[in-house]
């Protein structure tokens, strides 16, 4: 599994990552006024189903080609270390505005639900591009693959449904807090200076 110190960062970070207002969570806080929250749970369940392939299939491609070619593992990760660092200055200079969704048309069956959750999930090249460039410079290909991977994974399971379930539970009163600009503004940039800081921390590393 990742050590400590790996874990210390990666914690944190993909949780501020999270939490903070996506399409993922806004649809589940709309979800949740609009059918309830015990509905919602069947988005949330193909909403995690999607983000754990995006995951493993981010892990796994690249590094199988880091184990192919190891000297581009330095590259990879300058150039993660870079793009997290530019996805943390958007973050950063966000300004801070809740995206509402609205004219959802909800359709309630659960095959649907669990289909809208998957396809939210896996149809984002944003959550792609945040996978590949985050992940893999977590894992140690010196060691065992599966376990590092399945440790990442289950930190990551957990944080998308303790977020999820926020946001779907909280209902109007979460939507009035974020709906203030300097509050998502506040999540904004305490998650984009932590990007960028790993970003730093991933490039010298």
């Amino acid at each position: 599994m990742p050590d400590y110190a790996v874990l210390a960062v990666f914690i944190p970070t993909f949780f501020f990552v999270s939490i903070t207002p996506g399409m993922c969570m806004t649809l589940a806080m709309t979800l949740g006024m609009s059918i309830g929250v015990r509905k919602t749970l069947w988005m949330m369940l193909g909403e995690l189903v999607g983000v754990a392939l995006v995951a493993i299939a981010a892990v796994l491609g690249v590094a199988s080609i880091m184990l192919n070619y190891p000297q581009l593992f330095d590259i990879l990760k300058w150039v993660g270390g870079a793009y997290l660092g530019y996805i943390g200055i958007n973050m950063w200079r966000a300004k801070g505005k809740m995206a509402i969704i609205t004219g959802l048309e909800v359709k309630a069956s659960r095959i649907s639900l669990i289909s809208q959750g998957f396809i939210t999930a896996i149809a984002n090249p944003k959550g792609w591009a945040f996978m590949i460039s985050l992940l893999p410079p977590f894992i140690n290909v010196d060691n065992a693959v599966g376990p590092q991977l399945a440790v990442l994974l289950g930190i990551i399971m957990i944080t998308e449904s303790v977020s999820m379930l926020a946001y779907a539970s909280g209902g109007k009163s979460l939507r009035l807090f974020l709906s203030r600009g300097d509050n998502i503004r506040l999540m904004n940039r305490i998650a984009g200076s932590l990007m960028v800081l790993v970003g730093i921390w991933l490039a010298l590393g």
